[in-house]
């Protein structure tokens, strides 16, 4: 699949406030500073569509991008970021969990996972959760130019089998990065596959 369009839409502060639309939403989501917006512009191949910064904690809205006219990617805000107040911390989450449970339009979540990083676990209690809640999920591997492709597969297998302690079957797996364009193809044919599974 090729994004010819990508649009801005909306931001909204709660799921009350998501666009009134019957048409398929991928969301992506993921600790603060994984990669996310730098991921989504990527993806789209819009430099500036989602806005990136070096400073955790910039997305603190669920952000929807029209995407070729006739679905919708969504930027949701990162979980696990440290410096916001507790009642922020509250507020993203209830905002985050009424999304991730209610949105009928969604049909992925995308968990970006920090390749460099030993298992984190904010992300496993995350993932689990998804899991409880029957959400349909797959993993996204970010920022893998910044370490050797043996580091990255060490990495990745600890977390697989960290994951198989209490997962008999994984969901899919992907590995990128923003910067060397590389996961693009194999996440655009995946949404173009669960888009056309209806």
């Amino acid at each position: 699949m090729e994004i010819k369009t990508a649009e801005f839409l909306v931001s909204s502060a709660r799921i009350g406030q998501c666009p009134d639309t019957k048409a398929a939403e991928f969301a992506f989501i993921g600790r603060s500073n994984v990669g996310k917006s730098s991921l989504i512009n990527m993806l789209t191949g819009k430099k500036g569509l989602a806005m990136t910064s070096s400073k955790p904690g910039k997305t603190l809205l669920i952000n929807h991008f029209h995407i070729n006219n006739e679905w919708y990617l969504v930027d949701l805000p990162g979980y696990g970021y440290a410096r916001a107040s507790k009642e922020q911390r509250k507020k993203l989450r209830v905002m985050i969990e009424d999304y991730v449970l209610e949105r009928e339009q969604l049909y992925n979540l995308f968990v970006l996972i920090d390749s460099r990083l030993k298992p984190q676990q904010i992300d496993l209690e995350f993932i689990e959760w998804l899991g409880e809640n029957s959400v349909p999920f797959a993993i996204i591997f970010t920022k893998i130019d910044k370490q050797s492709k043996g580091q990255t597969a060490t990495n990745v297998e600890v977390f697989r089998q960290k994951m198989l302690e209490d997962w008999e079957e994984l969901p899919p797996i992907f590995l990128s990065s923003a910067e060397k364009h590389i996961g693009k193809e194999e996440i655009l044919s995946y949404i173009d596959a669960v888009k056309n599974q209806e």
